[in-house]
């Protein structure tokens, strides 16, 4: 009896391929770490070395909102050679008998250094505030009143003779013999103009008024005229850090009080970081998504900040929040700017409504109520009011 012809078994699959595979693909993620690493610390070697200058607010070159490119355009336009210089030494040389010196606040000067500075120019142009140069320049004192009324220059300087309203920021209490321009109720002036020693001195607060994105309203690109454009030649200095003459009261810099040591450990720490997620990462599964347990409605912040106010029975904080809501959706309906007050919004309101002013601008820009029934109340007639203009304005849209 012949026994059967047993099958050949076959090699058992070997690991030598596999495991060279693994190998490779290590070292793959490896590379990319490193090359990664490379890449970033070039970025920050490139960043740290390389200076790029700041255009901030007041630069004559800047074109962000602070900026003043469009004043000095429209200087250059009228025929006046705008200089733009950002050492002392070039400003001491450009200056000669017909030309004005523009400039912000000069923070990294000593009064020394600001004194020769000024020297040896005939009109001299501030462009910011700054309570060391009403101090040093005996121009005034600082004031923390501020006003957002348009007003007119009431002034003898025939350059602001044909200005027109401005809405000006900061203001001051003129000096004894300093002549103060626009200004408001209580006699504080948004311009300070001094004529003594045979120099005129003026001090505005430049920023809020000839910055790029206010330039355009009411009477700003005159006033810039007529402050800056008297003569042929306006030597414009931008102060920096870098022109400072004390540089012996700066204090280190974080990266000089850093030992040499705490680089290299952090990008060692980086590399590690790095070769532990290639190493473990592999390791999780994919990402599942999972439903919140609780469903947090947005209304309920807006209820509690509601019982908090009930609580503390604040009704004038309630009542200024009602009003200053609807100060803000009157505004964007009337079509007003964003910057629009309340005695503003009134005035329209009440044109468009045909109504007396006295009684909108109570609701808007008068007392705030102090009772809960009186709060009851306030916040029924703005409510009316709303709806008031609301139905004027559908009714004018119907009329066309």
């Amino acid at each position: 009896m012949s026994t059967p012809a047993t099958k050949p078994t076959e090699p058992a699959a070997s690991t030598a391929v596999a495991r060279p595979r693994r190998m490779r693909r290590g070292l793959g993620w490896v590379v990319i770490a490193l090359l990664v690493v490379g890449a970033a610390l070039l970025i920050m070697q490139i960043s740290a070395s390389t200076t790029v200058p700041f255009r901030g607010g007041g630069d004559p070159d800047g074109t962000g909102d602070n900026g003043m490119l469009a004043l000095t355009e429209i200087l250059r336009e009228q025929d006046i050679e705008v200089e733009v210089v950002r050492t002392r030494a070039d400003a001491v040389a450009a200056i000669h008998d017909d030309t004005t010196l523009a400039m912000t606040d000069p923070f990294a000067l000593s009064d020394e250094a600001v004194t020769d500075l000024l020297e040896p120019a005939d009109r001299v142009v501030l462009l910011s505030t700054s309570t060391r140069m009403l101090d040093l320049l005996e121009l005034g004192e600082p004031t923390s009143a501020s006003t957002s009324a348009a007003v007119t220059a009431s002034c003898d300087l025939p350059e602001l003779a044909r200005v027109g309203e401005i809405r000006p920021g900061r203001m001051f209490v003129p000096a004894a013999g300093v002549t103060g321009c626009y200004p408001d109720a209580e006699g504080n002036a948004a311009l300070l103009v001094d004529d003594t020693d045979g120099r005129r001195v003026a001090m505005i607060d430049g920023t809020r008024l000839f910055g790029n994105s206010y330039l355009a309203e009411d009477g700003n690109a005159a006033l810039g005229l007529a402050l800056l454009g008297q003569t042929g030649h306006v030597v414009w200095y931008v102060p920096s850090i870098a022109d400072g003459d004390v540089e012996a009261q700066t204090e280190p810099s974080l990266g000089e009080l850093t030992p040499q040591w705490v680089t290299p450990a952090i990008v060692m720490l980086m590399l590690a970081g790095i070769a532990a997620a290639v190493w473990r990462g592999r390791r999780f599964g994919p990402l599942v998504a999972e439903t919140l347990p609780v469903t947090v409605r947005a209304s309920e912040t807006m209820h509690g900040r509601a019982r908090l106010t009930a609580k503390a029975a604040d009704a004038g904080h309630a009542g200024a929040a009602l009003r200053d809501g609807a100060v803000r959706r009157l505004a964007r309906r009337l079509g007003l700017h964003d910057r629009a007050g309340a005695a503003e919004v009134a005035d329209a309101v009440a044109d468009r409504l045909r109504i007396p002013r006295t009684g909108v601008q109570n609701l808007l820009n008068g007392a705030l109520p102090v009772t809960d029934d009186a709060l009851i109340d306030h916040a029924r007639r703005l409510a009316d009011l709303e709806s008031a203009v609301d139905h004027a304005l559908r009714t004018e849209r119907g009329t066309r």
